[in-house]
This record gives structure tokens, sequence and C-alpha cells, in this order.
């Protein structure tokens, strides 16, 4: 038995609004990590089961850290880019590495462009993100520029190595002194 069998395809998400539904799917198998990148996709079909590609579609994805309150901007604003998954072509997906662990909203806004024929839709995702890497190397940024809370950023070495230098300097004073004192 494959490790792949214990996670059935029933565990994607997923959320209908008028005449499209969405399935939301994690890579690696709907369990996310905090620190590790993660694939996510989105399978958008219309009533009847025709797919809808990124390309009908104007999609935006944001993700927000639980609990967030109305208003506040997103954590992370995703690129989203055409992929292939499953029996899917040309479908939304990003790679999204969540900072820590915790719960997350994944929220999918999305039009048809020009000549698609669909309603409008928001689907809110409501992820949960297991412990992961330790150490998160990769660099990322809120939708503001800033870091993303969490991280952990390395101390340059010199930043280390001179408080030590500085307190070797002093101590090698103070035991001259001494030494200069009582002879």
């Amino acid at each position: 038995m494959s490790v792949t069998n214990l996670y059935p395809a029933s565990a994607h998400k997923v959320e209908v609004a008028g005449d499209v539904g969405g399935t939301l799917h994690i890579e690696p198998n709907d369990n996310p990590r905090a620190g590790e990148p993660s694939q996510v996709w989105f399978a958008l079909t219309r009533r009847g089961g025709r797919v809808i590609p990124l390309s009908q579609c104007n999609c935006r994805l944001a993700v927000y850290a639980e609990p967030y309150a109305t208003g506040e901007p997103a954590l992370l604003e995703p690129r989203l880019e055409a992929v292939a998954a499953e029996r899917y072509q040309g479908i939304p997906g990003a790679e999204i590495t969540f900072p820590k662990p915790g719960i997350y909203e994944l929220q999918l806004n999305g039009k048809p462009v020009s000549g698609a024929r669909f309603k409008p839709f928001k689907f809110k995702f409501e992820v949960t993100v297991a412990g992961g890497s330790t150490q998160n190397t990769q660099v990322q940024r809120d939708v503001n520029g800033d870091l993303v809370e969490g991280e952990s950023q390395k101390l340059p070495i010199w930043a280390i190595a001179l408080p030590i230098f500085g307190f070797i300097g002093i101590l090698v004073v103070v035991l001259r002194n001494m030494r200069g004192g009582g002879e």
C-alpha cells in the first residue's frame, strides 16, 4: 500500500458560488507545512462540468492568517499561473510558503474575461498548516513589501563576533590591571 492512498481525492475542499464550482487542492497531499513551499491549485468548473481555465478568468488569490478583521490587508497575494493538475489543464495555481503553523483563509475571487460566460465568484477556503521546517530560508514579503512575520533572519557573522571580541578585550585589560596592581 502506498502512502498516497492514505489521502483520497475527497480530501479536496469544494465551494460553489452561483454557476461556478471550485475545488482546492494543496500539494503535498492537502497537508501544507509551515516554511515549506506548497503547490496550490483550483479546479474551476461551470454547471455541467465544463472547466474554466485561467485564460478565461480574471482571478485573484489572497491569503489571510486567521483570525483577521474585515478590511485587513492580505498576508500574501500569490501570483496565479496556469497549471495542469490531475485531469485539468490551464487551471489557476500558485506556490505558497505559509510562514508559520496555524489556520489560514485562501480567498479566490474571479470574474469572466470578455467572451467567457460565468457569474463572478468569491470562494473562501480554510486551510490548516502544520509545523514544518525549523528554518525558513525563503524570504517572503507581504503585499506591503514587509518581511512576513515569523521569518528567521540570520545575523551577519561580524554582528556576532564584535561583542565577543569586545568582551575579550575588556577582560584582558582588567586582568592586566589586576596583575599590575599586585606586583
